[in-house]
Formats: structure tokens, C-alpha cells, sequence
């Protein structure tokens, strides 16, 4: 997308490694179908979560949202913990992943207090 055309949300480090992480689960999957999609669904809801918070300047609304997003990162974490150790996807993969799901949970904190 193009920077002139994105809303001021979407400019923000979390929005963007919200985004990155949500790419990242789709481009390195995990081999066993049930746990796969478990993250993909947590991944995608962790973005749309802070797509949804991040414009919202009510504080109740942005709390909730944020949450959301950060139980859903720790949920796409703990399915790639899961799939490295039974062998259903690359460890490298796993620390990409998890990586970004740290990122974010970071920065979701920041955004909590």
C-alpha cells in the first residue's frame, strides 16, 4: 500500500507488526491442518483487533480491543511453541514467529497502561 494513502493508524509499529505477523503465519506454515489454521485465525484476529483499536479514542474500547490482540498474539506464540516442538514446523520459523508476536506484545503493553 501506498504511504499517501494509508489512514494515520495504519503508519503506527503496531499496526505494522500486527500486519507482519499475520504475513508471517500465512508465508510459513505449520504441517499439522488443525493447529495451522488455529494461528492463521489468531493471527488474522490479532491484526483486525488493533485495526480496530488503534483509531478508537475511547479508553474502555481501546482496552478491549488491545486484549483481544494480545491473547490472540500469545495464542499465534504457543501454536508455533507447539508446532516447533512436535516437529510441524522449522525452528527457524518458530523464532520468526515468535519474534514478532513479542514485538507485538510489547508494544500492546505500551499501548495497555
Amino acid at each position: 500500500m501506498n504511504d499517501a494513502h494509508t489512514l494515520p493508524f495504519q503508519r503506527t509499529a503496531t499496526y505494522r507488526v500486527a500486519k507482519a505477523l499475520a504475513a508471517a503465519v500465512h508465508r510459513l506454515p505449520i504441517a499439522d491442518a488443525e493447529l495451522r489454521d488455529q494461528a492463521s485465525r489468531a493471527s488474522k484476529s490479532a491484526f483486525l483487533q488493533v485495526a480496530e483499536g488503534l483509531p478508537n479514542f475511547g479508553v474502555a474500547m481501546r482496552r478491549k480491543y488491545f486484549v483481544c490482540a494480545r491473547n490472540s498474539a500469545c495464542e499465534v506464540g504457543a501454536a508455533y511453541d507447539l508446532a516447533a516442538e512436535l516437529g510441524m514446523v522449522g525452528g527457524a520459523a518458530a523464532e520468526q514467529v515468535h519474534a514478532l508476536a513479542a514485538e507485538l506484545l510489547r508494544l500492546l503493553g505500551g499501548l495497555l497502561r
